[in-house]
């Protein structure tokens, strides 16, 4: 029986480390029928916010000790439950997890079963922050609904079409795949989402569409997508690599690492916790807020200021070398918290860049809307694009796919 024919609702879960955000959805309409978040997990001030979006319910929160993943999943089943939406509900077709790390071997949505578990678990080790999290969230989900299926989507699948050329690294062939070291690219999920919305937003085909997505949130990727299929992405072995971020350092000489440990002191432990979590924005000036930054700008900070004009650099040198590996670019679409709602950073990554076909119209820029809108100048010869990345939607479209089949 398909899940169209029994049941059309997808959950969908996000699990970190000490959160879990999930979403229901109706896939006949995509609609959403509750969202929400549990946090602090582990702690005595955990909290859990569930809203529910059909009928006229309003939101609910609870607070108090949530030991654990297990405990925090059954809490969202009995919210939902409240709103006739529980996990034991026949309408559920299946429950989608967000998998940071898929590897080589993880290139589309899979159903999840003891060994897809163990690869997984395998990957842990390039992927130490975001794994373990997302295993527990689908070894909770499998114990509460053992004959539901478990779809697990990879943050890295979008970007396996990448050639080698770009995916693989220029050290010793035989160490990097001992240790599995290449290029794998993150945020996926909404990689593929935003490429495809772009193409619609343009009126054509994602074959026919050359688009280059910068995904800027306090994480911060950008990739070169040729005719729906990923070619490059900033992102590599870890997220670490490429843009400027909230608290990442992005591209960086690896020799600083050796120059740490041998001149600094510091222990590679304190030098992950630099690069990961004391660098990007807030290692430059002190905070990772961009609307914070833009604030101090405006006052004449000028820590503020370079920390904004190297995040643009950046920016700008990606942008330029995704318009070389392409060739012809149709679109630039920025997405995500900073991309979607900070005007002056799409102003001034592309200023300049008119030689590429690059400009904004400053009235559509400095438009706010919740819709995938074109900002460029009418005429112009590559799109600008502001497109609201739906990464929840894109997991419950690949996992009820998936069943469906």
């Amino acid at each position: 029986m398909t899940a169209t024919s029994a049941a059309s609702r997808v959950l969908v879960l996000n699990s970190g480390s000490s959160s879990v955000k999930y979403q229901l959805l109706d896939m006949r309409d995509s609609s959403r029928l509750a969202v929400g978040l549990v946090e602090r997990i582990g702690e005595d001030t955990s909290r859990l916010k569930h809203t529910p979006l059909t009928g006229e319910g309003s939101s609910r929160e609870r607070s108090g000790p949530i030991a654990d993943h297990e405990a925090a999943l059954k809490a969202v089943a009995e919210e939902l439950a409240t709103d006739g939406l529980g996990l034991d509900s026949p309408e559920l077709a299946a429950i989608g997890h967000r998998v940071v790390h898929g590897g080589q071997g993880f290139t589309e949505p899979t159903v999840v079963d003891d060994a897809v578990l163990a690869e997984i678990e395998r990957l842990i080790p390039v992927a130490p922050l975001h794994n373990p999290a997302n295993l527990t969230g689908i070894r909770t989900a499998r114990a509460l609904r053992p004959d539901l299926p478990q779809v697990a989507v990879f943050d890295t699948a979008f970007h396996t079409t990448m050639p080698e050329s770009a995916a693989r690294y220029a050290i010793d062939v035989e160490t990097a795949d001992a240790h599995r070291i290449r290029r794998y690219g993150f945020h996926g999920t909404s990689h593929a989402y935003v490429s495809r919305a772009t193409a619609e937003l343009l009126g054509k085909a994602p074959e026919d569409v050359n688009v280059i997505v910068l995904h800027l949130g306090n994480g911060a990727s950008a990739s070169a997508v040729e005719g729906g299929r990923c070619v490059d992405t900033s992102m590599g072995l870890t997220p670490l690599e490429g843009l400027v971020m909230g608290t990442r350092s992005g591209d960086m000489d690896p020799a600083v690492i050796f120059h740490l440990m041998r001149v600094g002191g510091m222990s590679t432990d304190e030098i992950d916790t630099l690069l990961n979590k004391r660098s990007g924005l807030i290692g430059l000036c002190g905070d990772n807020d961009m609307r914070e930054i833009r604030r101090r700008i405006d006052e004449g900070d000028e820590r503020a200021k370079l920390a904004f004009d190297i995040y643009i650099h950046r920016l700008k040198k990606y942008i330029g070398a995704y318009c070389a590996v392409l060739g012809r670019v149709d679109a630039v679409a920025f997405t995500a918290g900073v991309g979607e709602n900070a005007a002056p950073v799409r102003e001034a990554a592309v200023a300049g860049l008119e030689g590429l076909g690059l400009a904004v119209d400053g009235e559509l820029n400095a438009v706010r809307s919740g819709e995938a809108r074109l900002i460029s100048p009418v005429g112009a010869r590559v799109a600008v694009a502001v497109v609201p990345t739906d990464e929840e939607l894109e997991i419950a479209t690949q996992t009820y796919a998936l069943v469906d089949k």
